[in-house]
């Protein structure tokens, strides 16, 4: 491990108690949407942590496969395994794409420069500002596809979204629901337990490529602030799902696409 790595590492450790409470006001930002919340995390990760842009995209993987692990009990009692075995083939599907996307993600990330990574992310954060926005504001109906043009659509879709969601260390349930809800008329909760089945796969596949790098020693360094970030973030979601509808979707959402609008910015900047 580097000096830096070994500073982060430090400054990480002695910020516990605010990486519970960031962890814990992520949570509920996505809770209230029904979301991970990891887009949100990462920029805390780089701002206010001073994670490397590379650690912090790892770090945030990691937490973001014990979020979606947390979730899945919850997901399953509201929509039961045998309700979403009859869905197995969007699964299959879009896990031929978003595995493949998944690797080459990783694999791109590990190679880039920290300044490139840097605007990638925040060309990223604009993407999911939009994806946001247009989820929650657009009623979004199915695409009349034939079963041939579904399967090849479903393949690419899985694909791009893995890249995404490796390169960010998100879960890629903001672009998965979209997708799922387009191309194979699943209602949106149905949708919201299958994204689960497809992004946990997804991530373990990028998170086996970064294993392989050696800025993968970050999770070591950090194992105690990861965890603390983790506590924080399950509580927060929770809290945050109690809450969902509390806030109009009008002001909620605007609200945090300016957010990550701002955090792309200075991200930028950073870069």
């Amino acid at each position: 491990m580097s000096a830096d790595d070994v500073a982060v590492s430090a400054r990480a450790v002695r910020s516990l108690p605010l990486a519970f409470a960031a962890g814990a006001a992520v949570g509920v930002l996505g809770g209230m949407i029904g979301l991970g919340g990891a887009e949100f995390r990462l920029p805390l990760l780089i701002s206010l942590f001073g994670f490397a842009a590379l650690a912090a995209v790892i770090v945030n993987k990691a937490m973001s496969v014990i979020v979606v692990l947390a979730a899945l009990p919850a997901r399953l009692s509201a929509v039961p395994l045998a309700e979403l075995g009859a869905h197995w083939t969007i699964v299959v599907n879009l896990l031929a794409g978003s595995l493949i996307g998944a690797w080459a993600g990783a694999s791109w990330t590990v190679r880039m420069r920290a300044a490139t990574l840097h605007k990638v992310l925040a060309v990223l954060l604009v993407g999911m500002a939009a994806a946001l926005v247009l989820t929650h504001a657009a009623t979004l109906g199915a695409l009349a596809l034939p079963g041939p043009a579904r399967a090849v659509a479903g393949v690419a879709a899985g694909a791009g979204i893995g890249v995404v969601a490796a390169i960010m260390g998100v879960a890629g349930g903001e672009l998965l629901i979209p997708a799922i809800v387009l191309l194979y008329a699943a209602g949106i909760r149905t949708a919201g337990s299958l994204s689960l089945l497809v992004s946990l796969p997804t991530m373990l596949v990028a998170f086996a490529r970064y294993s392989r790098d050696g800025s993968f020693a970050v999770l070591n360094a950090n194992r105690r602030f990861v965890a603390a970030m983790v506590a924080g973030s399950i509580a927060g979601a929770l809290a945050g799902g109690l809450m969902l509808g509390v806030v109009p979707d009008a002001i909620l959402i605007p609200a945090l696409a300016v957010v990550l609008l701002i955090s792309a910015i200075k991200m930028s900047r950073h870069a």
